[in-house]
């Protein structure tokens, strides 16, 4: 697929989706396991989802892995996310490969660990070339901080005469030639954004539900986009029965 291009949606169901993946670690607290056990789960939850959207020919998925502010989280934690990320993606290669997923990095890299990092960098080189799904790996993402981060990349190659526009924000995003976000699904109950993907959701329609992310599977997935079918979108317009 060329990179510019965008694939098309397979009848009314969303073109990008973007998943708060949220309740692991009360997941692991309600069966008295630590919490990297839900972490963990969380992970089989994410593989199961990502087969379901490739079946349903959804081009781009985008998962809140890891956000600017889960670093305040306990360093014990963060160390085993960090490490869950070095470790686990690579054995997950062929799993992208066999659904024809190509993974990319959303987020700021610079703050990961070299590990983690790595094993990104060689899981985008290694699905490079697959096109039935676009996976978006939000990693050290905020969307407070990808529009700063978008603002200052503009900052250094503008021309003095220029204004900064709505247009020049959208094309300084990590990952612009994917189009903004279309459903925003949230499991564990909590309804809210927590600074994801700020400025494509300006449009998203939103899906919160109480169960918890490692409990998720394909009937959750297509059930949320069942119901975004049958959702109308007006961007702003007025429409007339």
């Amino acid at each position: 697929m060329d990179i510019e291009s965008s694939p098309q949606t397979s009848g009314h169901y969303p073109n990008h989706v973007g998943i708060i993946m949220d309740g692991n670690g009360r997941w692991a607290t309600k069966r008295s396991l630590p919490r990297t056990a839900g972490h963990y789960e969380g992970v089989k939850a994410a593989k199961r989802v990502t087969s379901e959207a490739a079946r349903l020919k959804i081009p781009y998925l985008t998962y809140y892995v890891f956000s600017t502010e889960n670093w305040q989280r306990p360093e014990k934690e963060v160390a085993y996310l960090m490490n869950l990320l070095a470790t686990r993606l690579y054995s997950e290669i062929d799993f992208y490969k066999r659904i024809g997923a190509r993974v990319l990095l959303r987020g700021d890299s610079s703050k990961l660990t070299k590990k983690a990092y790595d094993a990104i960098k060689v899981t985008e080189e290694a699905t490079a070339q697959f096109d039935q799904i676009i996976v978006s790996l939000a990693i050290n993402h905020g969307g407070h901080d990808e529009i700063v981060r978008s603002v200052n990349k503009w900052l250094v190659t503008r021309d003095s005469s220029q204004v900064i526009t709505e247009e020049v924000i959208r094309a300084n995003l990590d990952l612009s030639f994917i189009p903004p976000v279309d459903l925003i699904i949230r499991s564990g109950g909590e309804k809210r954004l927590s600074n994801f993907m700020l400025w494509d959701a300006a449009y998203a329609e939103f899906a919160f539900y109480d169960s918890l992310w490692p409990d998720w599977g394909a009937n959750d997935f297509k059930t949320a986009c069942d119901d975004f079918a049958h959702r109308a979108r007006r961007f702003g317009r007025v429409t007339y029965d």
